[in-house]
């Protein structure tokens, strides 16, 4: 079983971190350095973890949690790569990968300009885009959750309740003391065990709508004016659809969808962040009436690529598919936040 978390650090206006995690189970069927900004300061200047819209991306080869390294995996065309990158941690340098024979020289000249070691420290908007992606994960991943219960599938389900304790809370945790959020680690764990031990107990419709609320809450810890803002969450749906478009890349084996938990992330990540653009789209529409064009019409054909929580015998559209529509909806969401940038600067 693979295991599989995220770390991404995006610089569009502001570089922001994005955390997830999953694990690998069978079908049903069988950028170079940061870019400075007012609201980010750099840790390191070199070698440091994140991802440009328009550059490339470094991920923290010490501290990304396997989705990531999934984009490795993915690109040389190597099985269980990043769990293999995980096990030889710490690395002292990007070149560590071919001195502890992780991977071929070969291998490492195609990904060294993506390879990082070091982190950025974040501030302001950054380090809330950061705190609000990591939830709008665990919001994803209980979405599904949500959905397999509901079909029976608790054995599916768990991983998807389990993750955002075991991999993402770690990440947010100092966010949420720091904003007085009360802790929900222990309603999250509760609801994990009820649902392996006695998935039919009719308390676990009770906890998940405890545990569904306590994300909720620790979101709203955000100023509201900020969460209704179109640059703010645009921001956090790119976290969120680069997210997903790692997780189905991971799902996708020779043509077959060969990882459930993979294609169930990435659908709950999707669905999420369709939800988020719903709740600004007058907003975007207002400020640039073609980019909500595309981005609706992008988020439509996304959406058909996950026609239910439980896999397709064969997929929708290929993981080439899926990136370019993640693109048009990026590249069109950084219209809108450019604009949103430059007006609170008049």
């Amino acid at each position: 079983m693979i295991k599989i978390s995220y770390i991404c650090l995006t610089v569009a206006t502001a570089a922001i971190i994005t955390l997830s995690s999953c694990s690998s189970t069978p079908t049903a069927e069988n950028p170079s350095a940061p870019v400075a900004t007012p609201q980010a300061t750099e840790a390191a200047a070199n070698n440091s973890s994140h991802s440009g819209h328009g550059g490339k991306e470094k991920i923290n080869i010490n501290t990304a949690i396997l989705s990531e390294l999934d984009k490795f995996e993915a690109k040389l065309g190597i099985p269980a790569l990043s769990n293999k990158i995980q096990a030889n941690r710490p690395y002292g340098s990007p070149e560590d990968l071919v001195t502890k024979k992780v991977i071929t020289q070969e291998q490492f000249d195609q990904i060294k300009d993506q390879v990082g070691v070091q982190d950025v420290v974040l501030t302001g908007e950054a380090k809330d885009v950061d705190y609000m992606s990591k939830l709008g994960l665990m919001k994803g991943h209980l979405l599904v959750a949500k959905e397999l219960l509901d079909q029976n599938q608790p054995k599916q389900a768990e991983p998807h309740i389990g993750h955002p304790v075991e991999e993402i809370y770690v990440d947010v945790e100092d966010q949420l003391n720091e904003r007085k959020v009360k802790e929900f680690k222990t309603t999250l764990v509760s609801l994990q065990d009820l649902v392996k031990s006695s998935p039919k107990d009719s308390k676990v419709k009770t906890n998940f709508t405890s545990s569904v609320a306590a994300v909720d809450t620790a979101i709203a810890a955000l100023p509201p004016a900020e969460r209704s803002q179109p640059g703010f969450v645009l921001q956090v749906i790119n976290e969120l659809l680069d997210a997903a478009n790692s997780e189905y890349g991971a799902a996708i084996a020779d043509g077959k969808i060969s990882a459930a938990i993979e294609y169930q992330d990435s659908r709950g990540f999707v669905t999420y962040a369709n939800e988020l653009y719903k709740g600004i789209s007058s907003q975007v529409a207002q400020q640039d009436p073609e980019a909500d064009k595309v981005i609706n019409t992008s988020f439509a054909e996304l959406i058909k690529v996950w026609p239910a929580a439980i896999p397709p015998a064969k997929p929708v559209k290929t993981p080439e598919d899926v990136t370019k529509l993640v693109k048009t909806i990026e590249e069109n969401s950084q219209k809108v936040i450019d604009k949103s940038s430059s007006q609170v600067q008049r």
